[in-house]
């Protein structure tokens, strides 16, 4: 299968960027180094190329009550140009995967999705319509999407569009428009930081990426690649599908129960999470730090005086806090404090069971 590019492919090559291989996409996963890349995220801001994101766009009459139906979180709260976290669930309570809804009108809604998920998601969001009253369609391919993150990245990106965006408040977007592109400027992110994610068109990447590299560079800006968009999502203990989420994990072992609104109305799995409400979670989802040395890596097993607990989801050594810290599923009797030993290498390596997020930042 012939992997696909992004239109700032070119730039990343000129950076002298390592390409890796990602659901299906040929990426950068470092610059000059993913330590370096992570800490400029955390002390300036850091820039990274995420258009192999997909895009869903739902548009029609009965658009809001279709988005209500095959999300957990409320629809209903979501004001024009807000932003919201939300999950897709299968009918077992599965996250099919996490999202960020975009309400353009009461008609018209974009889903910003997981590149891995991208055909499955569509496929997905087709075979939920029941009849409702709208157009679905995947307009992955006409947009290009990048992240500008980290506190200066207000500054940055203001002075790139020679427009204050200090008044767009978090989770909120607006539309604007920049040499003759319109875009959509959106203040998420999924590194724990203050920053933006520009959706725009395809050919328009590279402009703006250009563009905010120059408007940066007083500021500190960095290319940053996938190495550090990992890095800076597990300090944050944010799920990534694939490791702490899958068709098989519901919200609430993922420890994302706030996304699901059981009282905002009907919608696919709702039937099958009162049923683990009823029950109760029997895992879940554990942040630990390392005592001993090592770093915990996805797979690695978990043990408690002898016995195994589970395994690890995502593990690294965290650039911001110097320590080696990790997620894992891990039996419910688990509590926080709690010594735990992780195999490494053949080895049992002490471990202490914290509170997630390990790092923690106040933001607007």
């Amino acid at each position: 299968m012939k992997l696909k590019r992004t239109a700032m492919f070119p730039i990343h090559q000129e950076l002298g960027a390592r390409i890796v291989e990602f659901a299906g996409w040929e990426m950068p996963v470092q610059y000059e180094g993913l330590r370096e890349e992570h800490l400029a995220v955390r002390r300036d801001a850091g820039l990274f190329d995420v258009s192999h994101m997909g895009e869903i766009e739902i548009r029609g009459k009965e658009a809001a009550l279709f988005c209500q139906r095959i999300t957990t979180n409320d629809v209903g709260v979501v004001r024009d140009f807000q932003a919201q976290y939300t999950l897709f669930c299968n009918h077992q309570g599965g996250v099919v995967d996490d999202v960020i809804l975009y309400k353009l009108a009461e008609d018209n809604f974009l889903f910003c999705v997981n590149a891995s998920n991208t055909a499955k998601d569509y496929e997905w969001i087709i075979g939920a319509n029941d009849n409702y009253d709208i157009e679905i369609e995947d307009r992955s391919a006409q947009y290009s999407q990048i992240a500008l993150q980290g506190p200066r990245s207000g500054t940055i990106l203001s002075e790139c569009l020679s427009a204050d965006m200090s008044s767009l408040r978090r989770f909120h977007f607006l539309p604007f428009t920049w040499k003759g592109m319109d875009m959509l400027v959106a203040r998420t992110g999924y590194t724990g930081e203050d920053g933006f994610e520009i959706f725009l068109p395809w050919d328009g990447g590279p402009a703006l990426w250009n563009g905010l590299t120059e408007s940066g560079r007083a500021c500190g800006v960095k290319p940053c690649g996938l190495g550090a968009r990992d890095t800076l999502r597990i300090d944050m203990g944010y799920s990534l599908y694939g490791h702490e989420i899958s068709d098989d994990i519901n919200p609430f072992e993922a420890g994302l129960g706030r996304y699901v609104k059981m009282d905002a109305g009907d919608f696919i799995g709702r039937d099958a999470l009162n049923k683990v409400l009823a029950e109760g979670v029997k895992r879940r989802i554990y942040g630990f730090r390392m005592i001993d040395r090592g770093i915990p890596r996805e797979g690695y097993r978990v043990f408690r005086d002898g016995t195994e607990i589970g395994r690890v989801t995502s593990g690294t050594l965290s650039p911001s806090l110097e320590k080696s810290i990790g997620m894992g599923y891990l039996t419910s009797e688990v509590a926080i404090g709690d010594r735990i030993q992780i195999e490494i290498r053949n080895t049992f390596r002490e471990a202490q069971v914290v509170n997630i997020p390990f790092y923690k930042k106040d933001i607007n």
